[in-house]
């Protein structure tokens, strides 16, 4: 029972992660590259500080349960720990990706202003929104890769013993 609620704790949290970054991608992501500077400014500097706060809590607390639903999982099914671990490295690669390129360009964006623009900040922003697609798409296979692991386990009974399979069960 601890393994299915971590599992869905895990799930949940991967899912909100996904859900954000998907939520961004869908709705600006894939036309702030078109926006004129003023736009770009207002909409980027309430997205961070809306989100900035939020994501780093959802992200660490999703890596977490995810190391600690790979260790679990190991335990009781190789396949489905194989899946979780998938699922925790794109996790992890989520959030290199965040650290690494799009928190550095999100701290230059909230000191820009329309008069200090750089001349190059719409190749800036292009390169966060690049940024920003790769990593949601790495966040819905984070997504997949743990509902993938969660079909793939079977609840053991109390007794320790692996019901027997019904016809047609090939989970």
């Amino acid at each position: 029972m601890f393994v299915k609620l971590i599992q869905f704790l895990g799930i949940m949290l991967y899912v909100l992660v996904a859900g954000v970054m998907w939520g961004t991608w869908l709705a600006l992501g894939r036309t702030m590259t078109r926006y004129d500077a003023t736009t770009f400014l207002t909409d980027g500097k309430h997205m961070i500080s809306n989100l900035a706060t939020v994501m780093a809590v959802l992200m660490i607390s999703a890596a977490t349960v995810g190391v600690l639903m790979v260790v679990l999982l190991f335990r009781q099914s190789r396949t489905a720990g194989w899946l979780a671990l998938a699922g925790l490295l794109l996790i992890f690669a989520v959030i290199a990706v965040t650290l690494s390129i799009e928190v550095p360009i999100d701290n230059k964006i909230k000191t820009w202003t329309t008069a200090t623009l750089p001349s190059n900040w719409q190749n800036i922003r292009a390169q966060w929104a690049a940024f920003h697609t790769l990593r949601t798409f790495l966040s819905l296979a984070a997504v997949a890769a743990a509902v993938g692991a969660a079909l793939t386990t079977r609840s053991v009974p109390a007794s320790g013993r692996t019901p027997a399979r019904a016809h047609g069960d090939y989970w």
